[in-house]
């Protein structure tokens, strides 16, 4: 792939995500971009696809500003909604396939959507039906009627696998045909007011506060971490990327979907994980590389099916992935951990090239990208700290969100435009970024940000529980695991574990729900002088107790 004058596309005027599907359409042309499960989707279709959905959004009323929900799995009906919607210069906001009814219904009360196109059903959750069965006004009215106390800017839903309306839900079908009189030219006019510096996407991604923030990025922000991202990893259209990151954050968006279109290459996707289905995938595929979470890799690695798969066509794995030895690499020569980046970013803010001398990728977390700025602050005073020493990590950049969604941005970011993160590390003498964990209690498992605050704002109305503490401790695939440490009441009402996962499943998220539940007393739970929970010993804590049980959590023993 050539080298990118960064330069010069940091001024482009084709930085959005309609001028990108374009782009890469225009060179690509009908060469495969998406597999999913027989179905194969060229570049061309996919623009094609995305002008579909377009224009029956305009027809629907949808113009420049307006938020669109998609709330899909990874398929190419995500790729054309969310590049469809983007191209009438409607603002895309993704929802988490995993996400409860009271999260769903957050983010989209939240995010402002004003239409929503989802799919019926993925596996074994049925949306249409849930959305009806918490909204069941949504039954009794046609889809021109549709208002909601609970969600007041919705106007328009379009369902994937309805066959035909129910109340206010208009099938998929129905949204194309809307489309089909409107012109190419209006469509046209419509993608040429979309600029780099617009409102693009808004991410909804667990922080230090118990709802999750909608972070707010710009047109450019995606579109230049796709060919960031693409030239870093070395990708060239010859390449079959699989992928098991939802394309509902930023990675999935960025380095998956993104980095592949902007390569040429093909990328495989599944609605949801499956270990011995991803190991099928690759083999028939002849997969170059994969996009997994490390737990996700460990599950296929031991998986009977993996003895038996031939997975030698992967040339782009971390060395130390449990699959490694299933390839086999016998050499540590491509790696992408030698980065540092959160949502805030969209993705990286500082990289090495995936091909970077190994012992620099191990120690380090790469320099700032072409027009980043990174600061270590001193966490109490703000003051910026020499290179050498560690404090908070700062980042001003082009790919650095706007702010969060309807909170006042001297809240978000400081008086020279950084965002302070709330990470620890250090610059070293050659202005690389060296990342050493959380400054906030943010617990980081399975790729995800959880909030302690959420999990314990769930238990707030549980009987016989006087206080309960979320904390993260060290999982070698997870990152981290987490851990529900509980205080009963005065009453000595015993607290049941199961009963505690049964109360949390049903306002959770999955990923969110503890692997292991601590009861403490009361005076085991470590407090500072002012009363308040001491985060560092109470993980300590936890982990001892682990470790001294021998309990297992998603493939590790602690304690062995």
């Amino acid at each position: 792939m050539p080298e990118i004058d960064r330069d010069v596309a940091a001024a482009s005027a084709r930085l959005t995500w309609p001028h990108f599907l374009e782009d890469v359409a225009t060179r690509f042309g009908e060469r495969t971009a998406l597999r999913s499960g027989d179905d194969s989707w060229s570049y061309a279709d996919l623009l094609s696809g995305a002008r579909r959905v377009a224009k029956g959004l305009i027809a629907a009323g949808v113009g420049k500003g307006a938020r669109v929900g998609v709330w899909m799995a990874n398929r190419p009906e995500w790729v054309t909604a969310a590049f469809g919607a983007s191209m009438t210069g409607a603002v895309v906001v993704p929802v988490n396939t995993f996400a409860t009814a009271d999260e769903r219904d957050y983010i989209l009360r939240h995010g402002d959507v004003s239409t929503l196109l989802l799919q019926r059903e993925l596996a074994g959750h049925a949306f249409l039906e849930e959305l009806l069965a918490g909204h069941p006004g949504l039954r009794s009215t046609g889809p021109r009627g549709l208002r909601s106390e609970a969600l007041p800017q919705l106007r328009r839903i379009y369902c994937l696998g309805l066959e035909e309306g129910r109340g206010a839900v208009e099938s998929w079908a129905r949204l194309q045909e809307r489309g089909a009189g409107e012109s190419d030219a209006l469509l046209d006019a419509c993608i040429a007011e979309v600029t780099p510096a617009d409102e693009g996407v808004v991410i909804y991604t667990s922080g230090t506060t118990a709802r999750p923030k909608g972070v707010i990025h710009r047109q450019r922000s995606a579109v230049l971490q796709s060919w960031r991202f693409a030239e870093l990893m070395g990708l060239a259209s010859t390449d079959v990327v699989y992928t098991a990151q939802p394309f509902f954050w930023t990675a999935g968006i960025a380095m998956s979907l993104g980095a592949t279109l902007a390569a040429g290459a093909t990328l495989v996707v599944d609605p949801t994980f499956d270990p011995e289905r991803a190991l099928r995938r690759i083999e028939g595929e002849r997969v170059t590389t994969l996009h997994a979470w490390p737990h996700q890799e460990k599950s296929m690695a031991e998986h009977p099916a993996a003895a038996e798969c031939d997975l030698s066509s992967l040339r782009h794995l971390e060395f130390g992935s449990p699959l490694a030895a299933r390839v086999p690499l016998t050499e540590d020569t491509w790696g992408i951990h030698g980065s540092y980046g959160l949502s805030e970013t969209f993705t990286l803010a500082t990289a090495l090239p995936a091909d970077a001398p190994a012992e620099l990728r191990h120690t380090t977390n790469g320099p700032p990208l072409p027009g980043n700025e990174v600061r270590i602050l001193d966490p109490i005073t703000g003051s910026r700290l020499p290179a050498g020493e560690k404090g908070e990590i700062a980042v001003r950049g082009p790919t650095l969100m706007i702010g969060y969604a309807k909170v006042d941005p001297e809240q978000v970011f400081d008086a020279d435009g950084f965002f302070h993160t709330q990470d620890a590390g250090w610059l070293d003498a050659d202005g690389r970024l060296h990342w050493k964990g959380r400054l906030s209690h943010v617990i980081k498992t399975g790729g995800a940000n959880v909030s302690p605050l959420e999990i314990e704002g769930a238990l707030a109305d549980y009987p016989g529980l006087e206080a309960a503490h979320a904390v993260g401790v060290p999982h070698p695939t997870l990152g981290e695991a987490i851990v529900l440490c509980t205080v009963a009441t005065g009453d000595g009402m015993a607290l049941e574990e199961e009963a505690i996962r049964i109360h949390l499943k049903a306002r959770l998220a999955s990923y969110k729900l503890p692997r292991f539940v601590l009861p403490l007393a009361p005076e085991e739970v470590p407090y500072t002088g002012t009363q308040k929970v001491q985060p560092q010993p109470l993980r300590e804590k936890a982990l001892a107790a682990l470790e001294a049980a021998h309990i297992e959590i998603a493939g590790h023993t602690y304690g062995t």
